[in-house]
């Protein structure tokens, strides 16, 4: 699989100095952490789940939750689990099904290993899962689990933790919960893919839901914690973890209310900014913002639960050229001693030592994201994406 690997080949050119890279759920884990994009949350009780996921991943999905968690009653669970267990086997019998990365949002470290043992031989298709509110004490007994459940499939399985409990929200405990996490996530790096933040969680703690208007990072309570998390946890220094975007509650905007007008000529100007601004009338300039604001600090991946959100947090996950052309700058063998320089753009400086991590993080991003033409930018990549 690759990001925007649904549009035609010669859209990509035309779209790419540098095409995203193919990539396999047996990839590296630095490589599948930062190639998650926008994970597709689906509750698992769904009755054409497996059709479902087929669709989802021919539109440029990439990575999938099935959730037995908080999307599901609590009555649901047995039959959620039947209903997981059946699409799975049905997956794994499709010729030449193209699955994305696919993950369970389990309830409790029991329901791991059962579900790897009745998934039988269908346990090929699963990456791994997540494990709700986590805090060294609950999340240990997850993480265990999941050590005794690949040793049983001799399946490689991640862990993606979310970080959503009370004590990592209230101040007064929040150093000596993320110190927990941290130990506890430490121990099993090497099957920790990456961390979720679950901010819906943290604005029910006060009774709050921020408007479509607004992102994230405008609920002052919230912004602290992702502060928090990303400075304990998201650290560029080798002992930090990909921290990935909160959820963005909102749908309205639909793609067929584009495709008509993109089908004649998706990068004609007046199209574009046609495009723009349909998407901030039907409330989309919120999750722009907050998905800008996500790279801002730190974060990269994002939690959805609409497939219209998938295609903007890819489209802002691509490298612009400029983005690029610091960032080999920067990491050329001749600056290794230090020094500042012009940008090839002549718009900023480029101080290398200061800047060598980000110019890591930007080229990583450019692998599975790829990297822009100089001419092209947001609108035509999502213009590209929904006229498909």
């Amino acid at each position: 699989m690759r990001h925007f690997g649904h549009i035609a080949p010669e859209v990509r050119r035309r779209l790419f100095h540098q095409e995203p890279c193919a990539f396999t759920a047996d990839s590296p884990a630095r490589l599948l952490s930062a190639a998650l994009g926008a994970t597709l949350y689906s509750p698992a009780t769904r009755p054409k789940l497996a059709d479902d996921v087929l669709k989802q991943g021919a539109r440029g999905v990439v990575s999938m939750v099935l959730c037995l968690e908080d999307s599901i009653d609590d009555a649901d669970v047995a039959a959620g689990e039947e209903n997981l267990v059946r699409h799975f086997t049905d997956l794994a019998n499709r010729p030449r099904a193209d699955v994305p990365l696919l993950f369970v949002r389990v309830r409790t470290p029991g329901q791991i290993t059962d579900l790897v043992r009745r998934f039988g031989p269908a346990v090929r298709l699963l990456s791994g899962f997540v494990l709700p509110k986590f805090t060294e004490e609950r999340g240990t007994a997850f993480l265990e689990a999941l050590t005794t459940a690949e040793a049983a499939s001799g399946r490689r399985l991640f862990a993606m933790p979310v970080l959503e409990s009370p004590d990592l929200l209230y101040r007064e405990s929040r150093v000596q919960t993320l110190e927990g996490i941290f130990r506890a996530v430490d121990k099993y790096r090497d099957r920790v893919l990456a961390l979720r933040l679950g901010v819906t969680d943290f604005c029910s703690s006060y009774g709050l839901r921020r408007a479509p208007d607004m992102t994230a990072y405008d609920v002052q309570v919230v912004a602290s914690v992702i502060a928090d998390v990303v400075n304990m946890l998201g650290r560029a220094d080798g002992t930090g973890f990909t921290v990935t975007g909160p959820v963005w509650e909102y749908f309205r905007v639909q793609e067929r209310m584009f495709k008509p007008q993109l089908r004649q000529s998706p990068f004609l100007e007046v199209q574009a900014v046609e495009l723009r601004q349909k998407l901030i009338e039907h409330s989309m300039d919120g999750l722009l913002r907050e998905i800008a604001l996500d790279h801002a600090n730190g974060l990269l991946g994002k939690t959805c639960i609409h497939p219209s959100h998938v295609l903007p947090v890819h489209a802002l996950s691509v490298v612009s050229h400029e983005e690029f052309s610091d960032a080999q700058d920067i990491l050329r063998p001749e600056r290794g001693g230090g020094g500042v320089l012009r940008s090839a753009y002549t718009n900023k400086m480029n101080e290398v030592k200061p800047h060598r991590a980000w110019a890591e993080r930007t080229l990583l991003r450019a692998e599975v994201f790829g990297v822009a033409n100089e001419d092209i930018g947001f609108v035509e990549l999502l213009a590209a994406g929904l006229s498909d």
